[in-house]
């Protein structure tokens, strides 16, 4: 159990359940006690081989732990106990919250994460051996029963050869719904965006800010996506159409502290800016650097992040010259998830109708 969750840290309980597992039959029995050895014992995962009934949970924490492993022949033990991988000399730290996987091959894997802060928790895959009857995860290096982690390994057997792949980012917006690397900061409403395959763009509205807001933190419509590598640069191409003074459309790398290049509409016309967050979660005030006006309602906006993290902004009328705004922002996580980027238009105040910003295409490099 995690005390976050329960006010109560470091142990594992076993319950029973009924036949079809939709109810709990008793109060729960504690088999395991980490408090001395192997604090915020959590995620248990349960399995039975070989006799054995084995309970593997990760132990340390999500940054600095490692993957315990209890085993015993009477489910409610006593449970021997063994660390089965740790970090050691790699670079994964912490192998967290993981789960046995068999394959119908023979193959046996560990599937786990990595926090690796505003990049988020990372999935992992280790091979599995079985040594007297204990899981040994990933490789031995020093010889001394407990596995570190790998980062190259070959690919389960699983009967055939696939390609590789990886998880969409980029988003051409020619569809009529959206894609499944998007997320909305909260549950979305109908009036927010609509996918417009057939005119090959998604309008994004651009509603109005919550009457208590205090910064983006509160905001529910912004519409985002995990960071998709360590390094990385996203480009959207924009139109821009508001209804009146202070509607406002933008390109932001959102977390705890947050920051995003937007256009706002002002009586002179539109202008370009870029705005900064720190504590964002406690309810501080961004700071709005210099704007810059634009010509034209069709625009590109930019962010550039390196390995570190830091994000370089940027905008450009014609989608080939590019000039930085504002100063670099290091992202930083989320509320247990890495940071996000994505897109946003909103306004302050509340009007019969408000404006809004195609947006043609996302594309990430």
């Amino acid at each position: 159990m995690a005390a976050s969750r329960s006010g109560v840290k470091s142990i594992l309980v076993v319950s029973r359940l009924s036949a079809d597992g939709t109810r709990v039959l008793d109060e729960g029995a504690m088999v395991f006690d980490g408090h001395d050895r192997h604090q915020t014992v959590e995620g248990p995962k349960f399995y039975k081989r070989n006799g054995y009934y084995y309970i593997f949970a990760p132990a340390g924490g999500v940054e600095e732990g490692w993957q315990l492993v209890l085993r015993s022949k009477n489910i409610y033990g006593p449970y021997e106990e063994k660390i089965v991988l740790a970090q050691g000399t790699t670079a994964v730290n912490g192998p967290h919250q993981g789960g046995w996987v068999d394959t119908p091959t023979g193959e046996d894997w560990f599937v786990h994460f990595q926090d690796k802060g505003a990049y988020g928790r990372v999935v992992h895959l280790q091979p599995v051996r079985w040594l007297g009857d204990w899981p040994m995860l990933g490789t031995d290096l020093d010889g001394d029963g407990v596995g570190e982690p790998v980062l190259t390994y070959k690919k389960p057997n699983v009967g055939r050869s696939w390609p590789v792949a990886t998880p969409p980012d980029s988003d051409e917006f020619n569809g009529n719904g959206l894609g499944l690397q998007w997320q909305w900061q909260a549950n979305p409403q109908p009036n927010w965006a609509f996918p417009a395959g057939a005119l090959g763009f998604l309008r994004v509205f651009n509603v109005p800010l919550p009457a208590d807001w205090r910064n983006f933190w509160d905001v529910p419509n912004l519409l985002l996506q995990k960071f998709p590598a360590p390094e990385f640069t996203a480009t959207t191409k924009v139109t821009f159409t508001p209804r009146t003074d202070d509607e406002e459309t933008g390109l932001i790398v959102m977390g705890l502290d947050y920051a995003y290049v937007s256009v706002k509409k002002k009586p002179q016309g539109l202008s370009v800016s870029q705005t900064i967050v720190k504590d964002a979660e406690n309810g501080a005030k961004g700071k709005e650097g210099a704007a810059v006006a634009l010509k034209g309602n069709t625009f590109y906006l930019r962010v550039k992040v390196s390995k570190d993290a830091t994000c370089v902004f940027s905008y450009s009328s014609d989608g080939i010259t590019f000039s930085a705004v504002g100063e670099p922002f290091v992202a930083r996580k989320g509320k247990w998830i890495g940071a996000k980027v994505g897109l946003f238009a909103v306004r302050t105040g509340r009007v019969r109708e408000t404006g809004y910003a195609d947006f043609d295409w996302f594309r990430v490099e």
